[in-house]
């Protein structure tokens, strides 16, 4: 029984880390990939292969999809977290940085407490998923304090803040398809849900290039090695690795837990972005990253069991915290 536990604690431990890390080194694939393909026809080619894969790699198994509704039911997170979600991420990096589409798009948990209703109790009566999402949600604004200097003083601005709010429509497109994607769930394995969403998805997403002409103007002869490179990641790593992990973890964590990815995923495209393609930084977002990290870890302490001689030390902090978040619920009334 204790080595199930551990090993269960172990794949938990391992698919957060693919969800924080490999995603987040995926805003700066994404880059390297749009040198050589236009968004929507990158998206697809990455979940269409992702999801044919693992679909040959079940068949081999003896499993097959049980029913068109199983088909019908994947098809919506597919389209709203895939095919719309990713594809806008990459369509937006056209004109941000990938720092920046990391940044925006840790909003996504505060779309998850405002549309996730059914849990609204739960996430309003926590002080430490309250006080992280303060943190974190200051941390953000404090990050994002400088690329919205960079629009105002750019000559392209116009383009960059409907990317910026396309980004913002992405983070709610993908909290949609999450949500369902949990509370509908289809009666088959996890891995034909997932490859049927990577599927579907990517289809999707070649139909959207085809109405935006991508195939027309794609040049495939000047595509470089980087960007071929970039498309391999982003299909097994991205897409098979990363986004089967952050659907088994929806299927057995709170939502708002598993959207903590997208306070870690800047400060990992931050560093790879620094590294690897110069993508500058300044004080005042490094100082963001850090507050971020703060509220996340605030946010994740409301979901592990503390014993009592460690609950002692944050009984204060809890007592402040739920003071801030529920500052009416302590006034006597006389």
């Amino acid at each position: 029984m204790a080595s199930i536990t551990t090993n269960h604690k172990l794949r938990v431990l391992l698919a957060f880390t693919g969800i924080y890390i490999i995603w987040g080194t995926t805003f700066l694939a994404i880059s390297y990939g749009l040198k050589g393909f236009p968004p929507f026809l990158l998206s697809g080619f990455r979940f269409l292969v992702a999801g044919v894969l693992i679909l040959l790699w079940l068949y081999r198994k003896g499993e097959r999809p049980n029913s068109i509704a199983n088909w019908k039911k994947n098809a919506i997170p597919g389209i709203l977290i895939l095919a719309a979600g990713v594809g806008l991420v990459a369509w937006g990096e056209q004109y941000v940085t990938s720092t920046e589409a990391a940044i925006v798009m840790a909003s996504e948990p505060f779309w998850f407490i405002v549309l996730d209703k059914k849990n609204w109790k739960a996430y309003f009566s926590n002080p430490f998923i309250g006080g992280g999402l303060l943190i974190g949600f200051a941390g953000l604004v404090l990050f994002l304090k400088d690329s919205l200097g960079t629009v105002e003083a750019s000559g392209d601005s116009n383009i960059r803040v409907i990317a910026f709010s396309l980004l913002v429509v992405s983070s709610i497109l993908w909290v949609l398809g999450s949500l369902y994607s949990k509370k509908r769930p289809s009666s088959q394995s996890l891995f034909m849900n997932v490859a049927q969403q990577l599927t579907i998805g990517g289809l999707a997403s070649l139909i959207i290039a085809s109405f935006r002409g991508e195939w027309q103007v794609i040049q495939w002869n000047l595509i470089p090695a980087a960007a071929w490179l970039a498309l391999v990641y982003l299909i097994i790593f991205g897409s098979v690795v990363a986004y089967l992990s952050f659907i088994w973890l929806l299927s057995i964590k709170p939502p708002a837990l598993v959207s903590t990815h997208t306070y870690v995923n800047p400060v990992v495209a931050v560093l790879f972005g620094w590294f690897m393609a110069n993508e500058g930084i300044s004080k005042n977002q490094f100082t963001g990253l850090f507050i971020i990290l703060i509220g996340v870890l605030f946010t994740n302490m409301a979901h592990y069991k503390v014993s009592k001689r460690k609950r002692v030390h944050f009984r204060k902090l809890e007592r402040t915290l739920n003071r801030l978040t529920h500052p009416y619920k302590h006034i006597t009334h006389l």
